[in-house]
């Protein structure tokens, strides 16, 4: 995985580019729409270092967005902006063996229920560094639960 300074997020694709929108992802023969983009919070690359003595690049937990300041569990079964990028939170994206390959074994414990949220593309256009991250409230499309994140959150560059 590499920063990259914006990227373009296609409708109930995914972002141009990316693995999964280009089909060759490792899971890309389940397709769905929890592959279209993923994210995973700062707090939690941060905590893995300072509670399990693991140091992993923001990069190397293999989320296509960092994030800072937003609970993203909370915004499962929820619609959100990126910018004006609308998504929709379908579940977390919980560490896997294949990522512990990738990275390191012990990694797996450390990201449990914090290894980020797969979400759907609603609304494409483009995401940069510092767009604001807003939740829109209960997704119209499934039963929503979850209560309302501050505004202001921001995608960290990295």
């Amino acid at each position: 995985m590499h920063a990259v300074s914006r990227i373009r997020a296609v409708e109930h694709r995914g972002l141009e580019g990316d693995r999964y929108y280009e089909n060759s992802g490792t899971y890309s023969r389940k397709p769905g729409p929890d592959r279209e983009i993923t994210l995973v919070e700062l707090e939690a690359v941060e905590a893995l270092r300072r509670d399990y003595r693991i140091e992993i690049e923001p990069g190397d937990a293999r989320r296509n967005i960092v994030t800072r300041g937003i609970a993203l569990n909370h915004l499962v079964g929820r619609e959100f902006s990126v910018g004006d990028v609308v998504l929709r939170g379908i579940r977390l994206c919980e560490p896997c063996t294949h990522l512990a390959q990738l990275v390191r074994k012990d990694v797996v414990p450390g990201l449990v229920h914090r290894g980020g949220l797969r979400a759907e593309i609603l609304r494409g256009g483009v995401i940069e560094p510092g767009d604001p991250i807003r939740d829109r409230g209960p997704s119209t499309a499934r039963p929503a639960g979850g209560v309302p994140r501050p505004e202001g959150a921001r995608i960290e560059d990295h």
